[in-house]
């Protein structure tokens, strides 16, 4: 899948309020930060996301999904 692609089917669910960012925003905003993901890192964990919740048959990547896969991600010791 090419970036395009990515956002055109790999758009993360609104479980959150209209006011707030939504449970898979905050998360990945976390992951980000935490595990320093580069842009690659970051569509690589979507698109997995997206497996995962297609494999579930959900429509759209809940927080669940996206926890999921980025448990997958390999742990850097430093």
């Amino acid at each position: 899948m090419r970036v395009a692609e990515v956002q055109r089917f790999c758009k993360l669910g609104d479980e959150g309020t209209a006011l707030s960012l939504s449970k898979c925003q905050s998360l990945m905003r976390s992951a980000m930060a935490q595990l320093n993901l580069s842009a690659r890192g970051y569509h690589r964990i979507l698109k997995l996301a997206r497996t995962i919740a297609d494999l579930a048959g959900s429509e759209e990547i809940q927080s669940v999904h996206l926890a999921e896969a980025l448990q997958y991600r390999p742990k850097v010791l430093s």
